[in-house]
């Protein structure tokens, strides 16, 4: 019997958490992954990353993308974590970033609302996906946009949103954030400046109660925050947050997956214990989206204790 549903939320909370999928953190050991297609993938002028590249006289080569996708999916089968993929959509040149087209959370994924004209498809496969693979949808933002590259599963009980206004809209976040709250977690809203398109080109959770951030582009009241629920800060230079050197995944048992070329934050991983895996994905990240924002956690081993 299927158990796949539209709408798993309960009204006034109380949402019975997911069995087999569903995530309560962003470095719990991550066991299956929702990843986009590369086979429609082009650079797209709607972000600075991919107008700097353009600028730069930097040069899109498919045939170079492709293979820097399947090497970073062999690394993700190498650290033992189940890759599912999108079926390719060839309207859809942004369907690779998997990650903004719906968030899990430990009670099932929410579909969201996407901010770009050309990445207002990614809906459909999404939720067939989804259908696909039995799992109960928790919900459906209706109010404005909200994109995953914003929400992320701090650690048990905290989601951490982000919300410039475009990629997520005040009125996305709230309807997303009341919802959470009414299921006894706590909801931390950071508004910032839309140029830097999603908070993970900012934060990143490496570990537990570890986290990247570049200190000198973020608001000192976030840094605070950090600082105030006992958040080990590996601050980031702005430089590398320009080449997403802050968009990374977490794998769990202390693994990060990171871009080859994201040198600074690669040393100071290692620096911390962390063993660092490294697939090149240079030509990706100049459009403007990382190893983060190509994937979206399906499952992952409970953090709680």
């Amino acid at each position: 019997m299927t158990e796949f549903t539209y709408k798993h939320r309960n009204d006034n909370g109380n949402t019975a958490p997911l069995q087999n999928w569903g995530i309560d953190s962003e470095y719990g050991v991550l066991t299956d992954l929702l990843v986009g297609p590369i086979d429609n993938y082009t650079w797209q002028m709607g972000n600075a990353a991919s107008r700097r590249s353009v600028r730069l006289g930097r040069q899109f080569d498919a045939a170079v993308a492709k293979r820097q996708h399947q090497e970073m999916l062999d690394a993700y089968k190498q650290a033992g974590v189940n890759t599912h993929l999108l079926p390719a959509d060839s309207n859809l040149p942004y369907q690779l970033y998997a990650r903004d087209s719906s968030v899990m959370t430990p009670w099932g994924p929410i579909v969201t609302q996407m901010y770009s004209p050309w990445r207002r498809g990614e809906w459909v496969d999404v939720v067939k996906t989804y259908q696909k693979l039995d799992i109960p949808i928790y919900d459906i933002i209706t109010a404005g946009s909200l994109e995953g590259g914003d929400f992320m599963v701090l650690e048990p009980g905290v989601i951490l949103c982000g919300y410039s206004g475009e990629r997520t809209s005040p009125q996305g976040f709230n309807q997303m954030k009341s919802w959470i709250e009414k299921e006894g977690w706590e909801v931390k809203g950071y508004e910032f400046d839309p140029y830097f398109l999603h908070i993970d080109v900012l934060v990143a959770a490496l570990a537990e109660k570890l986290v990247a951030v570049c200190v000198d582009a973020v608001e000192p009241e976030l840094v605070q925050w950090f600082k105030a629920r006992n958040f080990e800060i590996i601050d980031i230079s702005y430089p590398q947050v320009m080449e997403l050197g802050v968009n990374v995944v977490a794998l769990g048992n202390d693994r990060v997956m990171l871009p080859a070329d994201n040198t600074e934050l690669k040393e100071k991983c290692r620096a911390h214990g962390l063993q660092v895996i490294d697939p090149d994905i240079s030509m990706i990240t100049a459009g403007g989206g990382g190893v983060h924002c190509m994937c979206q956690p399906l499952a992952r081993h409970t953090a709680a204790k």
